[in-house]
Parts: C-alpha cells; structure tokens; sequence
C-alpha cells in the first residue's frame, strides 16, 4: 500500500531505516545519493544459484568495481549481516528484471517474480565516500544540484569467470585541481565502497567521448579549474549479467542503493548476525 509520497528532500535527515521504510512503503522510488550519512550503500546483483559461484569469482577477481559486501542464503530475501529487517524484495527504490539479458521491466517490488532458488549479492556503492569527501569540504556536485551522479561504459577489460566478463562501468566527479589529491586519499579509506579512483583528467583514456552524454545518470557541470576524476561503479556488474544472458537477474536502477545499517567506515562490511544486532 502507497503512504504519502516524501521527496529526496524530506528524506536528507533520515536514517537508513527511515528510508527503507519510507522506500517499502511506496513513499519513496528516487535516487538514493546523499541519503542516509554515515551508512554503507549497496549495489545489488540477484541471480539463480547455478550462476551464484562463477558471478561471485567474477567479482573477488574484479574488486574495484564488484566489491562484494553481503551474500544472501539461497531464497532468502533477509540480509542480516547488513541491516535489521532488510526485505530485498521491497527495500530498494527501483529494481531492474532481465530476462535472457533483455530487461524486461523496472519496478519498485519484485516480490511477485522472487523464487527459492535466487542469491543475493550485495556489492558497495561509491555514494558511500561521498560523504566523507562532504565532510573535507569536497564538492559532489551531482549531490550540489539534486542530481544522480553520471556513469559512464569504458574501454577497461576485466578479468573473465565462467560466462561473466565484460568492461567496467565509471562514476565521474569534478573535484577541484588542489583538492585531487585528498579525494584520492579519502576514497582510498573506503575499499568496500570502490576505493581510489581508476583515472583522472582525459576521458578519451578509459574510452569515453563525450562527459556531457553519460549512459546513465545526469550530466553535471565541470567548472573552471576542475578535473574530472573517474571511480569504479557497480553498475559494471549489471553490463555483465546482460552479456550473460542467463535466464533472469534482478539488479536496483543506477543509482537506487541500497542502504545498509552497516556504518560507512567499519573495519569490515561482512558483520556476523550477532555483530549488527547489536548496532541496532
């Protein structure tokens, strides 16, 4: 049942469970950037066993872009090592459903296509350092101006597992040229969240020809004496899934996390049970 709808806006003070609430309630389906301070924002992958192993070698090979922070049971759409009461089915803002790598719908609740035999991969988000960088007085300005942070398809290669490979997908962020070097450190401190950045400066680089044209999210400004700066992104894993064709994948809409009660900066993001409980 639909409650009243709440904006980014009204949602900015709320804690991570306030904005899964306000997402399981149909109150919310927005972009997820800036919500929630402090806590880990996950990336999702969710696909049928048979395909579970070689997608989770795929990743522990390819961490920068798959950072693998939480994996559910088989059929169990909890994920206790990253919130109390997480409905996987429900708590994202926008799922995306492929089918034979088509996607065959965007929808804010796949409980009506879940099945016993689907794995859930949670993997970290770059929205999670932003904060950090908001806290050195680092501009965001995709967070500035309300907007979903641009990503873009490169030319990197990525090392192959059974039927997944592929190339890695890119977040974009001007950062002042004297503050490049800080943002590099900062992000470094976040290695479940994407870490360091892959390049700086030049697109054409890593295979983009035009900033102003991302294959997803909003384009933002880059303004004088600011370089464009380029972080591993979790949407990487989706390109490869579609490429992979198998019989269906669930994956959140770029940029529609979802937010863990894990704290952004803890040693380790795979909490026991017990570990998270506790925190809650």
């Amino acid at each position: 049942m639909n409650s009243k709808a709440v904006s980014h806006s009204d949602l900015k003070l709320s804690c991570g469970k306030q904005v899964r609430a306000a997402i399981r309630s149909g109150s919310y389906n927005g972009h997820t950037a800036g919500l929630a301070a402090g806590k880990l924002q996950c990336n999702l992958a969710i696909l049928p066993e048979e395909f579970a192993l070689d997608f989770l070698r795929f990743c522990q090979r390819n961490p920068k872009p798959c950072p693998v922070v939480g994996v559910s049971d088989t059929g169990n759409p909890n994920l206790p090592t990253l919130g109390h009461n997480i409905d996987i089915r429900s708590d994202v803002s926008k799922y995306r459903i492929f089918r034979d790598g088509v996607l065959s719908g965007e929808v804010t609740d796949v409980s009506d296509v879940w099945s016993k035999d689907l794995v859930t991969v949670a993997l970290g988000c770059s929205f999670t350092f932003e904060n950090a960088l908001l806290r050195n007085d680092i501009p965001v300005r995709h967070i500035e101006t309300g907007r979903n942070v641009p990503m873009y398809r490169s030319n990197i290669d990525l090392a192959p597992a059974g039927r997944f490979s592929g190339q890695m997908v890119v977040t974009m962020r001007p950062i002042p040229e004297a503050q490049v070097a800080q943002a590099k450190e900062i992000s470094s401190k976040f290695p479940q969240a994407h870490g360091s950045p892959i390049a700086v400066g030049d697109p054409a680089q890593i295979g983009i020809a035009d900033l102003s044209k991302p294959d997803w999210g909003d384009a933002v400004e880059i303004k004088p004496g600011e370089i464009p700066v380029y972080w591993a992104c979790g949407v990487t894993p989706q390109n490869v899934l579609l490429d992979a064709k198998i019989p269906i994948c669930i994956t959140h809409s770029p940029g529609h996390m979802l937010i863990s009660d894990v704290p952004e900066d803890a040693e380790t993001t795979i909490l026991t049970k017990n570990e998270t409980n506790k925190e809650n």
